[in-house]
Parts: structure tokens; C-alpha cells; sequence
């Protein structure tokens, strides 16, 4: 007796056999990234209350002052956008990288493609354009996301002064503490830290171009390497969207605590510590974080990789 077999849907937009809700995830993804987008670009064009010592905005961080005080800017033709330039939001002229790295990554490259572009909206659902007409990343402006690994070590550059931001997170008026902003501003770099070192590229970077660990030079150290960022990058998807959540999360409570948003007052909680509290603290949740991952790789967690 024959298998019983399904006809295959016909070619078009949406045509699919699928009968599960398969048109869920893409709208969610449309709706969250188009919310960080949106909240993003309106904080990026503020230009102020950003910084509220000890806690500085991520998306400001470094803080580059640029102010095109000159012709055709004052003065000029274009005047009209002093506004915008007298100064430069730092935010405009940070948030490139960041953004850059997130566009071109492997994970976000599959969510815009279906939850905006409709190419294709899931897996087994006909797709917007014609088949032919695909040409793959080769013409403008996808050709640009070959340039990941350039932004990946931008990005890398942006986490390492995100990490310093967190340490002068500790220092208070009255001596070294703990507030509500800097757990804010801490959560923010762990999740920033996983999205970039579970990217593909940073796993290629440590141990890709290698036909033997033993035999290439730091091959049991790049083996090792390797191996942790392998098991990271089976969730790279989680992190990226919580490491979005809490970036935006984080410039949304320094605006809060700086008084960037008028219909709130809020005074931000802190304690006093010895210093060495938190230096503990932070060895303990190392520790803790290092077991997670050894645990992770060795019940093999499942995941998405990007």
C-alpha cells in the first residue's frame, strides 16, 4: 500500500501547507525590534540626560562631543540643521557600530529577511519575490553585512568601555556602592557580553582556519575557547533579544534617574559597601556563570545558534 502523501501548496506570498501558527513568531519580531528601533532612535536624538553620576547611558558610551560649528552649517545654506549639529547627539555617532553589528549579524540578518521583508515569512511558506529573482547578499546595500567581523571588533571595542562605565557605576558620593543602576547597567553588560561572544564570527575568529588544534600555535588554549563559545552560541538568538531588551532597558533608567522623563521623579536607591563585598560578588557570580556554560556544554542544552 502507498504512503499517504500531501500536495505541495502552490507558489505565492504566504501559500503554505503549514497548519501550526507559524505567522506568530515573525509578527513578535516585527513588533519587539521595530519598538527598540523606534525608542532608540527618539533617545539617540535627545542629546541630553544621559548621564547622571555614577551611572552613564549605554547609548552615549563613549561620550564623543562633535559640533560642526562652521560654514555651511552656521551661517550656510544649511543652517537649518543647528538644531541637530550644534552638537552632535553622541548617540548618532556611536550607536552606528552597535547597530552595524546587530544588522549584519547571522541571527538578525533571518528575522528582518521574514519579519519585514516577507523573504520568506517562515520555513515552507512561498515568499514575496519570485525564486529567480534572488541573488543573495551580493548588491547594495546587502552586501554591506559581509562587513560584520569589522563591526564585531568595533562592538567589542564599545563592551570593553561598557564594562569600565560599570566600574564607575560602583563609586558614589559617599564612598563604593551598589544601586538600582548599577545592577541596571551590570545585567546589561553580562547579556551585551554573551550576544557578542556567542556571535559566529567571534567563534570563527578563535578557532576557524585551524585544521589541528595540536598543531597550530595556542591550539589547546583556542580549542578551549572554541569549545565555550560553541556552547554559547546554541542560545545566540536569546541573546540577542534580551541583550536589545536590556541596552534599551538601561538608557531608559539612566534617562529615568537624570530626570529625562518629566511625568516621573525617581530617586535611585543605593547602598554603601566595603569594596572587597563586591569583589566577592563578583568572583561568586563568575563562578557561577563558568559552571552554567560547563553544564550547558555537557547536557548539550538545545538552542539557536546565529
Amino acid at each position: 500500500m502507498a504512503a499517504p502523501t500531501r500536495t505541495l501548496s502552490p507558489k505565492g506570498y504566504r501559500n503554505t501547507s503549514r497548519t501550526d501558527a507559524w505567522q506568530l513568531s515573525p509578527r513578535l519580531q516585527f513588533v519587539g525590534f521595530g519598538a527598540a528601533i523606534v525608542y532608540s532612535t527618539w533617545a539617540a536624538f535627545q542629546g541630553s540626560h544621559y548621564l547622571k553620576e555614577p551611572y552613564l547611558s549605554p547609548f552615549y558610551s563613549p561620550t564623543v562631543i562633535v559640533d560642526l560649528d562652521f560654514w555651511p552649517f552656521t551661517g550656510g545654506p544649511l543652517a537649518f540643521l543647528s538644531p541637530l549639529i550644534h552638537p552632535i547627539s553622541p548617540a548618532l555617532i556611536i550607536l552606528i557600530f552597535p547597530l552595524g553589528f546587530r544588522l549584519t549579524c547571522y541571527y538578525y540578518r533571518k528575522m528582518y529577511y521574514r519579519a519585514y521583508f516577507g523573504e520568506p515569512r517562515a520555513c515552507a511558506v512561498g515568499e514575496w519575490g519570485s525564486e529567480e529573482s534572488y541573488s543573495g547578499e551580493t548588491r547594495f546595500p546587502f552586501v554591506l553585512v559581509n562587513l560584520h567581523r569589522w563591526f564585531l571588533y568595533a562592538a567589542t571595542a564599545i563592551l570593553a568601555v561598557l564594562i569600565y562605565d560599570l566600574v564607575v557605576a560602583f563609586n558614589f558620593e559617599g564612598g563604593t556602592g551598589i544601586g538600582l543602576g548599577t545592577v541596571v547597567l551590570g545585567v546589561n553588560v553580562v547579556f551585551l557580553a554573551l550576544f557578542t561572544f556567542s556571535c559566529n564570527s567571534f567563534r570563527h575568529l578563535v578557532g576557524g582556519n585551524v585544521d589541528c588544534f595540536s598543531c597550530a600555535k595556542f591550539g589547546l588554549a583556542r580549542y578551549k575557547t572554541w569549545k565555550a563559545v560553541s556552547v554559547i552560541n546554541r542560545h545566540h538568538m536569546l541573546y540577542a533579544w534580551v541583550s536589545l531588551a536590556t541596552v534599551c532597558l538601561a538608557d531608559f533608567y539612566v534617562r529615568l534617574v537624570a530626570g529625562g522623563i518629566p511625568a516621573i521623579a525617581f530617586e535611585d536607591p543605593h547602598v554603601l559597601v566595603e569594596w572587597y563585598y563586591i569583589v566577592i560578588g563578583f568572583a561568586a557570580i563568575a563562578g557561577a556563570s563558568a559552571l552554567g556554560v560547563l553544564k550547558m556544554g555537557r547536557f548539550n542544552i538545545p538552542g539557536t545558534a546565529g
